[in-house]
């Protein structure tokens, strides 16, 4: 998630007139990220779009128009907002996307704080747009373009969005920019699949399943797990799973949820997870906790948790007040793994 005053300077270049609100027609706004900026929008011509299923959510249930995340044709919008993401390549495939999308005179805007790029993303957006406008303030940087045909570059904006796309990463499985160690398999989640024993039995979920790596390694080295049930909230994810996890046919489910809200209670025998840790940008070790609730919660009554983390993170008391027990398997190269078992129903 943004800080708040990276969207009070993308807000500030709305009102100082730097780049007009449109007085008609739809304001677009990618990667949508709720909050109380949003309201400083027209809401009756806000048009969402967001890959994420809390985000997806909460700007739902509060009354705005979010198109659906596998929506192919986005309107045509005078003022295009981007929310930059972290992995570049997913944030150049935006603003490319963002700029082909708009009209001939259209603005796309967007911010970030300069410590995390700003004045780096400016300069991408110009690549493709021929020219780019900024302002800072509260150490942020907002940047804008204004749409010439005459001066966009297509053939490279077509080669960012083309550099976003699912892709193989090593045979059978398929990954994609801006998801969890998305070019590579992460050691942490490469040390937690080795932990798992092979006479793990019944049915698990992996949560926040990512490219589907985990899924893979249970269901080819524990035989006796009848179905593994994948929760993912990164609604970009869930093509790279259908292809890392073809070979299980229906010894697999993939969902589109959110895991803090949307898995059903008392239900699995084992969960798998490698918590994220971050919100947007910063650390939040809050994310992680709220999973390990979240995994007890949806565990049967004799159910066991396997999760790796990063050796930092404080995540043992969490641990204990929702589980019986908890045992350290692996302590590694800045790993740990950690078995927790019989969840403890919270009231």
């Amino acid at each position: 998630m943004m800080d708040t005053v990276v969207f009070d300077t993308l807000l500030l270049a709305l009102d100082t007139g730097a780049v007009p609100v449109p007085e008609h027609g739809p304001i677009l706004v990618l990667n949508a990220e709720p909050g109380s900026w949003m309201a400083q929008l027209p809401k009756e011509r806000v048009v969402c779009r967001t890959s994420l299923k809390p985000a997806y959510d909460t700007l739902k249930a509060a009354g705005y128009n979010v198109l659906t995340p596998d929506s192919v044709d986005i309107p045509e919008a005078m003022l295009t907002i981007v929310v930059p993401p972290r992995q570049r390549d997913y944030a150049r495939a935006l603003y490319a996307r963002a700029l082909l999308a708009a009209p001939e005179g259209g603005y796309v805007l967007a911010s970030l704080p300069n410590t995390l790029g700003g004045k780096t993303a400016e300069k991408t957006l110009a690549e493709i747009a021929g020219d780019a406008e900024s302002l800072s303030k509260h150490k942020c940087r907002a940047f804008w373009t204004v749409k010439h045909a005459s001066l966009v570059n297509e053939d490279l904006a077509q080669e960012w969005i083309e550099e976003d796309a699912p892709r193989e990463i090593e045979p059978g499985l398929w990954s994609r920019p801006g998801l969890f160690s998305w070019d590579r398999i992460d050691p942490g989640s490469e040390l937690l699949a080795d932990s798992v024993p092979e006479y793990t039995k019944g049915i698990g979920v992996d949560i926040g399943a990512g490219n589907g790596f985990l899924s893979r390694e249970i269901l080819r080295h524990c035989d006796k797990v009848e179905r593994m049930d994948l929760f993912e909230a990164d609604y970009r994810a869930l093509f790279c799973q259908e292809q890392t996890m073809a070979e299980f046919g229906e010894r697999c489910t993939l969902t589109w949820g959110d895991a803090l809200k949307d898995m059903p209670r008392a239900t699995y025998d084992f969960a798998v997870m490698n918590p994220p840790f971050h919100t947007g940008r910063a650390d939040n070790s809050e994310l992680g906790r709220a999973f390990i609730r979240a995994a007890a919660a949806t565990l049967k009554p004799s159910g066991t948790l396997w999760l790796v983390a990063n050796r930092h993170l404080p995540y043992e008391a969490e641990i204990s007040a929702c589980f019986r027990g908890q045992e350290m398997l692996e302590d590694e190269d800045g790993y740990k793994i950690i078995k927790a078992e019989k969840p403890k129903r919270q009231k």
